[in-house]
């Protein structure tokens, strides 16, 4: 119980977590065939409407796209790079490499690829105006609060 305003839901966010109705039987297509050229116009306007208002908005999907190509894919790129350097490293004769060195050292550049891939997502200004900061320190601080947030109240209550 903080003294903080209620802060604004995203566009996307759902409003509270809703469970699961269970699914109606399908009628049969002899009582709605009168009914379906009527229907068929109007539903999936509802249906797209719907799925738009929780979907995550085209710019802020091409931000975290292009975060992730960057805290990920250059870790990832290192990683790779890691065996073809070695390689030539041993091959020419330079010094003699540990193959534990060249493991470890490749698996950290792949742990910090996994690590960029969340950190990308969460770096990004989820605001379709708001494009955030080079960084995104602050936007990554909001956003992973909001998800704790989000994870505490799904928690079931005892």
């Amino acid at each position: 119980m903080s003294s903080e305003p209620p802060r604004q839901r995203l566009p996307f966010e759902p409003a509270t977590n809703r469970k699961k109705t269970p699914k109606k039987p399908p009628e049969p297509q002899a009582n709605n065939a009168a009914l379906e050229s009527d229907s068929a116009d109007k539903q999936p306007k509802a249906n797209k409407t719907g799925k738009q208002a929780q979907s995550i908005p085209e710019a802020v999907s091409k931000r975290m796209i292009s975060r992730i190509a960057v805290f990920c894919g250059i870790p990832t790129l290192l990683g790779i790079s890691t065996f073809f350097v070695s390689y030539l490293v041993v091959s020419n004769g330079l010094f003699d490499l540990p193959n534990t060195a060249v493991l470890l050292v490749s698996m950290g550049c792949f742990g910090l690829g996994v690590l960029g891939l969340s950190y990308g997502v969460l770096s990004a200004s989820w605001d379709e105006e708001v494009s955030g900061s080079t960084l995104g320190w602050e936007e990554f601080n909001t956003n992973f609060g909001r998800m704790r947030e989000a994870w505490r109240a799904a928690k079931p209550k005892n």
